[in-house]
């Protein structure tokens, strides 16, 4: 598993943190005791502003253990508040790259299921299930492989373990995602990266932009 040392502060100002995440980095702690992404920032903020006490740091959105990329955190109870009524609102823009096994036969598509919190994955289920909430992304494809195929994900809802389950569904699971049926990988890592972020800075009201290449 990665621990916090491979991690990287990208943004920071008074009101908020963007943080690049390793694969196989919790994003939070849990009753593991790991290394997580959130106390990386939180000790990285004590150390550059010589901060006494605790860190307010809150994340706006997580990203599963084996995935990568960006995660935005708020510093304050005013920055949060309003950051999460962006994210509420699917204000905040988050594109992953993916790399997905097999060949996919459109240049672009959109994906529709309903997916019901099971133990530790999503799970499929149709309209009117019990606890079912839709799930919506589009893709486009960025290139083809042999055997797989790299796309662009752009998510309409903000479900748990959406883009894996999703994918897993249509036959293309998400290379090294042992959890949802692929066929390569520890499952530590998986292919599956958030790459961009464009969201509106909770206090200036500036729209900022930010991007972390993908390792894959």
């Amino acid at each position: 598993m990665k621990s916090s040392d491979s991690a990287e502060i990208i943004f920071c100002d008074n009101h908020i943190l963007i943080a690049a995440k390793p694969p196989g980095l919790l994003t939070q702690p849990d009753e593991s005791g790991a290394d997580s992404l959130e106390a990386f920032g939180k000790e990285w903020v004590k150390r550059e502003y010589k901060k006494p006490g605790n860190v307010f740091l809150h994340c706006i959105h997580r990203l599963d253990r084996p995935v990568s990329g960006l995660v935005l955190f708020a510093r304050t109870s005013k920055a949060l508040s309003r950051l999460n009524e962006q994210s509420r609102g699917q204000e905040i823009q988050r594109i992953y790259i993916a790399e997905v096994e097999g060949v996919l036969a459109h240049k672009e598509g959109k994906l529709d299921h309903y997916l019901i919190h099971g133990d530790h994955r999503a799970l499929i289920g149709k309209e009117g299930d019990k606890d079912a909430k839709h799930a919506r992304l589009t893709y486009q494809v960025i290139h083809r492989r042999p055997h797989s195929t790299v796309v662009s994900i752009e998510l309409e809802t903000g479900r748990y373990h959406q883009i894996r389950a999703q994918f897993s569904a249509t036959g293309h699971p998400i290379v090294g995602d042992k959890r949802y049926a692929s066929q390569s990988g520890d499952g530590n890592c998986i292919h599956l990266h958030c790459s961009n972020l464009a969201f509106q800075h909770p206090v200036t009201r500036e729209v900022l932009r930010f991007e972390s290449p993908r390792s894959f």
